[in-house]
């Protein structure tokens, strides 16, 4: 950059003085500052168009590293697939020509309702509190009622009577 010191921009000054004239001065001053502003500005408009197109760039290499990675990864997605698919042909056509393979037999109701209902009780075991073997050795009960429903359960009839809607 261009090293103007105050010695230097004070000579400017005086030399501007003589040679303009202290009546056009001001007006020479103005200019000089409109046209330094508008230099500024195109500088400044043209480092904004450079730094765009830098970054238009790298943007364009990253989509072209995302394609490529997109489509490296599309292209072993299917070889693994047509490979699973190949595996499972030939484990159908070995398969299917023996009758006796259990795994091709639907199961039974009973198989079913025996495996919803183990099911339902490992669930529970999983989302209580107490653990089961505790519960079956000290009677802990399993169903809880709220403190409103327990009244309502052992009030004495007599209070029960005695109370009107209204």
């Amino acid at each position: 950059m261009i090293d103007i010191a105050f010695s230097k921009l004070a000579i400017i000054g005086v030399a501007a003085l003589v040679f303009i004239g202290p009546e056009r001065l001001p007006k020479v001053a103005r200019m000089a500052g409109t046209m330094l502003g508008r230099a500024q500005r195109y500088i400044n408009d043209v480092k904004a168009e450079v730094s765009r197109e830098m970054e238009l760039d790298e943007l364009r290499k990253m989509h072209k590293d995302v394609q490529s990675a997109a489509s490296d990864v599309e292209s072993t997605i299917s070889s693994n697939f047509s490979h699973a698919e190949k595996e499972m042909h030939s484990v159908w056509n070995d398969t299917s020509t023996s009758d006796d393979n259990p795994l091709m037999e639907p199961p039974t109701f009973d198989q079913v309702s025996e495996k919803s209902k183990n099911f339902r009780k490992k669930r529970l075991a999983r989302t209580s509190a107490l653990p089961s073997w505790y519960k079956r050795q000290n009677g802990h009960r399993s169903h809880v009622i709220s403190g409103a429903a327990r009244v309502a359960k052992y009030r004495p009839s007599a209070a029960q009577q005695s109370r009107s809607f209204f």
